[in-house]
């Protein structure tokens, strides 16, 4: 079974006049084939929030997020996992230069992104099932229309009658890969946005593909 947790960082707002939103906007795929990797991969955050992420909040942590995470707790994290056999997969949007008529349907500029992620992963070598956890932001409108379109892309890629595809939109509490893949996302995208490191210079061996769209 192949394991893919997909999440983004960064916003979809265009409005740099009146408005601060970030230039850039980051989707990330953590991607895994291996099943000890993803069973230690969810024991690892589990872990990290009882003993690390609780303590430095008082217990009111209930899930790892890159944007409030502290720098030793996610050091924490990354040292269990390791050794994991996973890849992770980004493609991070430059906003600034994305044509001004796309820019209206911010699900659409969403959706293209994400299949943008999809492309890189090689499904060929896929065997068994493969499903796509996304973290839930969209209504039942938005999921169906998100499912559709990249199944549509997988559908040229696999055959669903002998490697099944699952898409499920999952809150992130309640999926600690969704939480992991959050956090290599929001280092991917501190690395663009600010040209920050310090984060993402520990799992950086880890990355496949960390690729800019319409990069200047």
């Amino acid at each position: 079974m192949w394991h893919l947790y997909l999440d983004e960082s960064g916003d979809l707002g265009f409005d740099f006049v009146n408005k601060k939103p970030s230039r850039y906007f980051t989707v990330c795929i953590l991607a895994t084939s291996d099943g000890e990797s993803f069973r230690r991969i969810r024991k690892a955050v589990v872990k990290t929030i009882r003993r690390k992420a609780r303590h430095h909040n008082r217990g009111s942590v209930q899930e790892l997020k890159g944007s409030h995470t502290e720098e030793s707790v996610k050091r924490y994290f990354w040292e269990q996992i390791c050794d994991c056999r996973f890849g992770i997969y980004a493609v991070t949007l430059n906003k600034l230069r994305l044509f001004d008529n796309l820019r209206r349907d911010k699900s659409q500029v969403y959706n293209f992104v994400a299949r943008l992620v999809v492309d890189e992963i090689p499904f060929e070598k896929a065997k068994a099932g493969v499903r796509l956890v996304v973290d839930k932001s969209k209504g039942k409108t938005g999921i169906d229309e998100f499912n559709e379109y990249i199944m549509n892309q997988l559908k040229g890629r696999i055959d669903p009658a002998t490697v099944p595809i699952n898409i499920d939109h999952r809150e992130s509490q309640t999926e600690p890969l969704l939480q992991a893949a959050d956090l290599f996302a929001w280092g991917i995208f501190r690395r663009h946005e600010h040209g920050d490191r310090a984060w993402y210079k520990l799992f950086k061996e880890k990355i496949v593909i960390d690729r800019i769209y319409l990069q200047v």
